[in-house]
């Protein structure tokens, strides 16, 4: 091959335009009507604080510091932020998170420490007070869906005098039940979005750190008829992405053998089971394993793009 005919896409694709175009694609991201409804309820799905000791864990903020966390739902973040004494400002979309918020930090005597925001990432967040370096450290878990990657970035990395930190999905949605799937014979569904993360702050000139965060997801049922529905409503959710019809179709027909082979005892009946309710009776056997990529960046330096 002659060396003209060579093309390197990795430092000639604009990959934010690529990630806009993905996101055209994709179905639309939840509204703020939607995630209001769901606030009163709403809690992590992670088994007990796994996410969250392990996200703060890697961010690494230093004492007394300042926070922006954006897109904070009910304060799975601010609110041990808080506690620890770190001032916090918690901006999400959805006024219904916010107002739970606020009442959370209240119960725990933290108010003093969380302002709360009503704020998107299409916003103009200068303009409603929030400038450049207005915070030692600005945060973002699991909330970058945005149409504009690029802007999204930007605005979080200027923001915040030190340091910005993000997770993103590293390949199946943490929607999908990667065991469920590969049972059935469905392949996996998966959008790596880290990746693009990845190349966008290094074309804005930033040296991003990678690492991972893991943890899993334990759901329960009543009964093999309340697991198997559940599961097939995710499956018609999601496998569209990467499997034909007829497969999709074998795969439900095969589904409720699957399930009752696979359903066990729940030890944890009756206890609290994260999300405003109590365990039930049934368990699928293998909890569902699910993965974040960490992405940090240094954001006190000027950032010189990269090409």
């Amino acid at each position: 091959m002659a060396h003209d005919d060579f093309t390197p896409l990795l430092t000639t694709t604009d990959w934010n335009e690529e990630w806009k175009a993905l996101q055209q694609r994709r179905r639309p991201p939840d509204d703020a009507a939607w995630w209001d409804k769901r606030a009163a309820t709403f809690r992590t799905h992670d088994a007990p604080s796994a996410y969250t000791d392990q996200f703060l864990a890697l961010a690494a903020i230093r004492p007394d510091e300042t926070v922006f966390d954006m897109g904070c739902g009910n304060g799975a973040l601010a609110l041990p932020l808080a506690t620890a004494g770190h001032p916090v400002i918690a901006a999400d979309f959805s006024r219904g998170m916010l107002d739970d918020l606020a009442a959370k930090a209240a119960a725990r005597g933290v108010e003093d420490c969380i302002e709360c925001v009503c704020l998107s990432w299409e916003d103009d967040w200068e303009a409603a007070g929030f400038g450049a370096n207005c915070v030692d450290v600005a945060l973002a878990s699991r909330s970058v869906a945005t149409a504009d990657l690029g802007a999204a970035l930007e605005k979080l990395s200027s923001v915040a005098r030190r340091r910005a930190c993000a997770t993103l999905t590293t390949g199946p949605s943490p929607h999908v039940d990667v065991t469920v799937f590969e049972g059935l014979g469905l392949p996996v569904p998966k959008s790596f979005d880290y990746l693009y993360a990845l190349l966008v702050l290094t074309e804005q000139g930033y040296q991003p750190e990678l690492r991972l965060i893991t943890s899993e997801r334990i759901r329960s049922y009543h009964n093999v008829e309340e697991a198997a529905a559940s599961l097939a409503a995710m499956i018609e959710k999601h496998a569209g992405r990467a499997a034909a019809p007829d497969q999709i179709a074998a795969a439900l027909e095969q589904l409720p053998a699957w399930v009752a082979e696979h359903l066990v005892p729940n030890e944890r009946t009756g206890a609290d089971d994260g999300h405003g309710g109590t365990e039930k009776a049934l368990r699928l056997r293998d909890p569902r394993p699910v993965q974040w990529a960490f992405l940090s960046w240094d954001t006190s330096r000027t950032p010189h793009p990269a090409w």
